[in-house]
C-alpha cells in the first residue's frame, strides 16, 4: 500500500473529490462530531493563497475545503521539524482568516464576522519532546482561560508518539492514526478496521490498482520522499558526529585542565606545564 506521509498519496487519500468520504471520516472523528454536528460534505478549495502583490509570499495548501456550515479546514501533512513551525501554522491560517473578508457596499458593508478556520497538522516529527500528549488542540484564550475567540483553531497530531498496536485500538481515531501511521507496511486490513470507510481506504491505497499514470507519479513522490529523508538521516548523522566530536575536545581539555592543575600543585612553572599540556600560560595561571 501506499505511503500516506508522500505527496501523491497524502493528496489522493484526503484532497480528491473521489474520495472525500475518507476525508469527512478523519475529520468527524479527530473533532469528535457525531449526529448532526458530523461534517456530511466538503468543498475543495484552491489550495494556492496569493499575497497581495506579486512580492509577498504565498502559501500553499496540501488540502484545503470547506464545510456545508461554512467552517473551513486547512489539513497538512508535515514531514520534518523546522524553525518557527508554530509561526509558520500561525501565518499559513492567517490567509484563510483573511480571504473571508468582503468588499461590501454603501448599503451593506462587511461586518466583520468570520467563519471558523481550523488548522489540522499530520506531523512525522516531535513538536514537544516533554509532552506524551499525541493530539495537542490549539484555542485562543485569555489569562483566566476564557475562550477569547473560536474561530481560529489548531490541532497537531504528532505521529511518532502514536505507539498503539492493532490490539490497543479502541477509538475510531486510535484506528485512523494507526493507518496513517502504518499502512504501507501492511500486508492487508487489519482485522480491527471492522469500519466499511476503511475497506474503501485500503481499496484506494493499492499500489497494485493504480493505472500507468498514477503508479508513475506516486514512484516519483516516493523518490522525493526517500531523497527527503535521507538528508535529513544524513543531517542528523553528521550533527551526531559533530557533537561527539566536540565532547571528545571538551573531555581532552578537561582532562588536560586537571593535570595541569596537579603540577601546578607540585610546583612546576607555568612555563613547563604550557609546554607539557599545550595549554596556555594564562590558562595555566588562572588555575
Amino acid at each position: 500500500y501506499i505511503n500516506i506521509y508522500t505527496d501523491f498519496a497524502f493528496k489522493k487519500i484526503f484532497g480528491t473529490e473521489a474520495n472525500k468520504d475518507l476525508l469527512i471520516s478523519f475529520l468527524n472523528q479527530l473533532m469528535g462530531l457525531t449526529g448532526d454536528s458530523e461534517i456530511t460534505d466538503v468543498t475543495y478549495l484552491n489550495p494556492e493563497q496569493l499575497g497581495d502583490n506579486i512580492n509577498e509570499r504565498r502559501a500553499v495548501y496540501d488540502v484545503y475545503c470547506s464545510t456545508g456550515n461554512g467552517e473551513h479546514f486547512i489539513v497538512e501533512m508535515q514531514k520534518a521539524k523546522q524553525d518557527h513551525f508554530k509561526d509558520r501554522a500561525l501565518y499559513y491560517s492567517s490567509f484563510a482568516i483573511r480571504e473571508q473578508g468582503t468588499k461590501g457596499s454603501i448599503m451593506k458593508p462587511w461586518d466583520y464576522k468570520l467563519m471558523p478556520v481550523y488548522v489540522v497538522g499530520i506531523l512525522n516529527f516531535v513538536m514537544d519532546e516533554e509532552d506524551e500528549e499525541v493530539i495537542t488542540r490549539v484555542t485562543l484564550k485569555d489569562d483566566r482561560n476564557r475562550e477569547f475567540n473560536k474561530n481560529l483553531q489548531f490541532i497537531f497530531i504528532e505521529m511518532p508518539k502514536f505507539t498503539k498496536e492493532e490490539t490497543e485500538l479502541k477509538t475510531f481515531l486510535d484506528k485512523w492514526l494507526y493507518v496513517i501511521k502504518n499502512i504501507s507496511r501492511l500486508d492487508d486490513k487489519p482485522q480491527a478496521l471492522t469500519e466499511g470507510i476503511f475497506k474503501k481506504l485500503f481499496d484506494v491505497a493499492e499500489i497494485s490498482q493504480f493505472s500507468k499514470v498514477d503508479r508513475a507519479e506516486y514512484e516519483e513522490s516516493l523518490k522525493v520522499f526517500w531523497d527527503f529523508s535521507n538528508v535529513l538521516s544524513t543531517a542528523e548523522r553528521k550533527g551526531r558526529a559533530e557533537g561527539e566530536a566536540i565532547g571528545i575536545a571538551k573531555g581532552e581539555r578537561d582532562e588536560k585542565l586537571r593535570n595541569a592543575k596537579k603540577m601546578k600543585q607540585k610546583g612546576l612553572s607555568s612555563e613547563d606545564i604550557a609546554e607539557i599540556t599545550g595549554l596556555s600560560k594564562e590558562e595555566i595561571e588562572n588555575l
